[in-house]
């Protein structure tokens, strides 16, 4: 019965036991850098919480994995499995929520392995680097927004839309793409989405201002994912 109760902390008959304080403090290094991943991730970033709180608890749950399979190359393979089934998200994410998830999975390997000090430099050299980009990456452009925007259109069926709007391109954006059309209210309007980068000095309202001056001051909306709530709308 007493070699039952210690099981329960130290591990299974025929298995490497863990540590109980080591076990602890590997768990509290990873939810601290965890927490400041999550952190790292906010800067100048748009987010929600369910996400950030992820990247927060990830670095522990890979960290007990991997203290779990130490020395046991069949576990591994299997835990790797695993992971590899995994989905990123139902929803695509972007190449930085990739990274996120990329980068919270890495510290929960090295505290995995009992690397704590190498983990918390790794999260301070990361967390100064996306400082850094983060911004200086407009003046590496040349002074351009490098953030690209979604632009949506709505015009009547009759407007001839390369000649309408293409001055107005040239003068408040860097770059311009059509990626969609589509009609809409039963063929009698046309929806255009381009993606789009505003010129530095570009003000979007005035932008959005002379846009609505071309399409009958029908919707014009702005924004950094057509699918989300948009920044701009008028």
């Amino acid at each position: 019965m007493q070699n039952f109760f210690d099981t329960i902390l130290t591990g299974a008959v025929g298995t490497t036991s863990i540590d109980v304080v080591a076990f602890l403090a590997c768990t509290a290094v990873s939810l601290v850098l965890g927490l400041v991943a999550g952190l790292i991730y906010t800067y100048k970033h748009d987010y929600n919480k369910s996400f950030v709180v992820t990247l927060a608890i990830l670095p522990a749950v890979v960290q007990l994995v991997i203290m779990l399979v130490n020395g046991n190359l069949g576990a591994g393979l299997a835990v790797m499995g695993a992971f590899a089934l995994v989905r990123f998200r139902s929803i695509p994410g972007s190449a930085k929520d990739i990274a996120a998830v990329f980068f919270s999975m890495a510290i929960g390997l090295a505290t995995g392995m009992g690397f704590l000090a190498i983990a918390a430099l790794f999260t301070l050299i990361i967390g100064l680097v996306n400082i850094i980009y983060s911004n200086v990456g407009t003046v590496a452009l040349g002074g351009l927004r490098a953030e690209t925007r979604q632009l949506r259109i709505m015009i009547p069926e009759d407007l001839d839309y390369p000649e309408v709007f293409d001055p107005l391109f040239a003068a408040f954006t860097a770059s311009h793409e059509l990626v969609r059309l589509k009609t809409t209210n039963l063929g009698s309007l046309y929806t255009l989405d381009y993606r789009v980068v505003l010129k530095a000095d570009t003000s979007p309202k005035q932008f959005l201002d002379e846009l609505r001056t071309r399409n009958g001051n029908l919707e014009v909306s702005l924004g950094r994912d057509i699918f989300k709530a948009t920044t701009w709308e008028l």
